[in-house]
């Protein structure tokens, strides 16, 4: 044990001639040690000290070890500090199943072995320090996917300026491009442009939902009928060979939401159900609530393969599995972030008899802030 003095040690026993015994055999191995010569001043140091190992002798005045290890097994910090009894008494059973019930690992008996004792130590020691490298790593870890985060954040930001500005002007060219192909390559051109502004709308949402422990919302006075009347119109123009049908059930479709967000929600579910659904069959929006609440599903015909459906809300999920062209594979993903900011629930059912439904149940009242990403 010749590493830098990084691992603490609590050496516990009422007398002194025992603490500098145990401190003589412990010395030079790298180690920091803390004397305590009570249970109370034991206790009085593990409030400031992190411990790889706890020393204690049994038999001590006022408080004696097993009780010191007790308070120790109560305490959140000290809880899993392991424990070490150190007892002059003999080999009684009795004895040693109560220190292993209060949370000792090992007992030492005196007079102690000194390559025993260093062995024993060392054996904690080194496990205390892997553990406390494995922290270290993860802090590194998590540092590094902040600013990855970030920067993923600030790309996807500062790119949409520019792209816009190719948008718009490749709308301005539209009104003075009569020649058949060079309108088709400008129509091009505007398609992977709004794919791109998608990609970036939803990297920039990633980033968003994961530095800000959720997705932020803006929760006003809205009506759910307008909102998916609105939504169904625009992708009625865009898929005019499909047929979307809405049913509103509900008397009431008024609550207080995001309004952009839920349109976002309903887009990309919609939008999926187009794409991925039976050709030819209708894809069905029913909307219904309670006085507190306000649900909708989206049906389609078609399955979803049941070893997909797990992993249909990740972020980034496999390759191997179906996405749009236009798609990161964050649709859904962030999908499920909006829900849970307005403190509802989604979940899915599909087989082949019944088709696909997602299903969305919302609070009439949102509030304003993130749900934790997850």
């Amino acid at each position: 044990m010749n590493a830098p003095c990084d691992v603490k040690l609590l050496l516990v026993d009422d007398r002194d001639q025992n603490l500098a015994v145990l401190s003589a055999m412990l010395r030079g191995d790298g180690l920091e040690l803390l004397s305590a010569r009570s249970g109370r001043e034991a206790l009085e140091l593990l409030l400031i000290h992190d411990v790889a190992l706890a020393l204690l002798d049994v038999q001590m005045p006022d408080m004696d070890g097993f009780e010191l290890a007790e308070s120790m097994r109560g305490t959140e910090r000290t809880r899993h500090v392991p424990i070490i009894f150190i007892t002059a008494g003999s080999h009684d059973a009795q004895r040693m199943f109560r220190g292993y019930d209060v949370g000792g690992v090992d007992f030492l008996f005196k007079p102690i072995d000194s390559v025993l004792l260093r062995h024993k130590v060392s054996t904690f020691v080194d496990l205390h320090r892997q553990r406390l490298e494995r922290e270290r790593l993860a802090d590194e870890l998590r540092e590094a996917l902040r600013l990855n985060e970030l920067f993923v954040a600030a790309v996807s930001h500062d790119l949409r300026s520019p792209l816009m500005v190719l948008r718009m002007g490749a709308e301005v060219l539209d009104r003075s491009i009569v020649d058949p192909d060079a309108r088709r390559t400008l129509n091009r051109m505007r398609s992977s442009a709004d794919r791109i502004l998608s990609m970036l709308e939803q990297l920039y949402d990633l980033a968003r939902a994961r530095l800000g422990g959720g997705i932020t919302i803006d929760p006003r006075v809205a009506s759910f009928r307008i909102l998916a009347d609105k939504v169904l119109d625009e992708l009625r123009l865009a898929h005019p060979e499909r047929r979307l049908q809405i049913a509103y059930v509900s008397v009431s479709m008024d609550g207080v939401w995001d309004e952009l967000r839920l349109a976002q929600v309903l887009t990309n579910l919609v939008g999926n159900a187009i794409r991925h659904g039976t050709p030819g069959e209708a894809v069905d929006l029913i909307v219904d609530g309670s006085p507190n609440s306000l649900s909708f599903e989206v049906h389609n015909g078609g399955e979803i393969p049941e070893a997909i459906r797990p992993h249909l809300f990740e972020a980034f999920r496999d390759s191997s599995l179906p996405r749009a062209r236009d798609s990161l594979g964050l649709g859904l993903y962030i999908v499920r972030q909006i829900v849970l900011a307005h403190g509802g629930t989604i979940a899915v059912t599909s087989s082949q008899e019944s088709g696909t439904t997602f299903r969305v149940e919302l609070p009439r009242q949102a509030r304003s802030g993130a749900a934790p990403a997850n």
